[in-house]
């Protein structure tokens, strides 16, 4: 028996019920003298002392205690292992030691890389996330002129209402005030001449003709200005923080299109051929900015006069958004590089090179992807396809890092 404990390659001490030691290994010796090299021949009982009290309290009652525990000096790392017999059974008490100095570094360095490597990844995370929010302010300010135009068309005719309206005002109140002076005087039949010539120098039947439509013009100017601004509401929302949600991509995909629209509708045709949709989980913000890009390109890659061509459907657990175009097409060699970072075909001040491939990051946070068929001359088609609803795992804030 003390023979197996010598040839052991840990080091093993067998201790004496009042403490003592009893036997030690060839390797408890070796300890000994690696953790006492200025004393000459140390004794391993010295190893004993390493041993926490508490550990022998919990061996006493479980058994066995196993723990790490560093030096006095702190320059090794020993890992001790405790064996007793509990109450009841003959007295057996022994500990095994091992110098795990080397492995101990080793785990110390791998946590300090790991967390190095977990503050690079939530400082990159945030950068994304900055780079994502700044790349979207900068596609509303390249729209700011045709919002601008969008606001100020309806602004400029409910403006213009507004001033008829306050004539039209005037006219019923000076005609109100001559009706009441008719009643008030002592014959009001004499006054019925002058107050039907006076209907007729106000054109009294023509505004009331034109005074509902002039009020039902200014609603709906009021309206169009309401929907452009809540639309840029939407879309410009961060919602960094906030979990993945149940979204009607039909509603993203038309507020976007109402945000473009002014630099469409003067040469693109749209259709819609929409099926419907379940609602699908995800951060609609993102997921408008991914149209957005992509009605933007389909309306560049049109150089006159051109359509494009909306459509949604389902597959299985996935919705799919297309956005195709009859513009220019982009050739086989280009289309494996088009949603690299700052790969951009336009020329310089038109594009950022960053529209698609941020788009592509955002798509596949979503756990979706984006297809694209294309041939120069016959336009493209661009497929966004996101699953209905996200894995379990990936539904929370913690995966809004891109």
């Amino acid at each position: 028996m003390l023979w197996a404990l010598d040839v052991a390659d840990t080091a093993v001490l067998l201790v004496s019920p009042d403490g003592g030691l009893t036997h030690s290994n060839q390797r408890a010796r070796a300890l000994a003298a690696l953790l006492h090299p200025d004393t000459p021949d140390p004794d391993p009982a010295r190893l004993l002392a390493c041993v926490p009290d508490a550990a022998w309290e919990v061996a006493g009652h479980e058994g066995r205690w196993i723990g790490e525990i560093e030096t006095r000096d702190a320059s090794r790392v020993l890992e001790v292992k405790v064996f007793s017999s509990v109450a009841g059974q003959p007295w057996r008490r022994y500990v095994v030691m091992s110098d795990v100095t080397a492995r101990a570094a080793r785990e110390s360095e791998l946590q300090r890389r790991h967390d190095e490597l977990q503050r690079t990844y939530s400082r990159l995370a945030g950068a994304q996330e900055q780079l994502l929010q700044s790349e979207k302010m900068a596609s509303i300010g390249q729209l700011a002129a045709g919002v601008a135009h969008e606001i100020n068309n309806p602004i400029g005719y409910v403006h213009s209402n507004l001033g008829t309206l306050q004539e039209y005002i005037g006219s019923l109140f000076a005609l109100v005030e001559a009706y009441q002076g008719a009643l008030d005087s002592p014959d009001p039949v004499a006054s019925r001449a002058s107050m039907q010539a006076m209907r007729e120098r106000l054109d009294l039947d023509f505004i009331t003709g034109d005074l509902p439509q002039l009020l039902e013009e200014s609603r709906e100017g009021i309206e169009r200005v309401t929907k452009i601004v809540q639309d840029l509401k939407e879309f410009s929302h961060v919602g960094r923080n906030e979990s993945m949600r149940p979204s009607d991509l039909l509603k993203g995909l038309e507020s976007t299109l109402n945000i473009v629209w002014n630099d469409l509708k003067y040469k693109v045709r749209v259709e819609k051929h929409y099926g419907e949709l379940p609602p699908v989980e995800c951060h609609l913000s993102e997921i408008n900015q991914v149209f957005m890009n992509l009605l933007i390109n389909a309306g560049q890659a049109i150089e006159d006069r051109g359509t494009i061509l909306l459509a949604t459907g389902v597959d299985g657990d996935e919705a799919w958004v297309s956005v195709a175009d009859s513009g220019c097409g982009i050739p086989e060699d280009v289309q494996a590089r088009i949603f690299d970072p700052f790969y951009t075909t336009k020329p310089i001040g038109r594009g950022t090179g960053l529209g698609l491939a941020i788009a592509y990051r955002i798509v596949a946070k979503h756990h979706g992807r984006i297809e694209l068929n294309s041939r120069p001359g016959a336009g493209s088609t661009f497929r966004v396809v996101l699953p209905v609803r996200q894995p379990a795992a990936d539904a929370s804030p913690a995966s809004a890092a891109l």
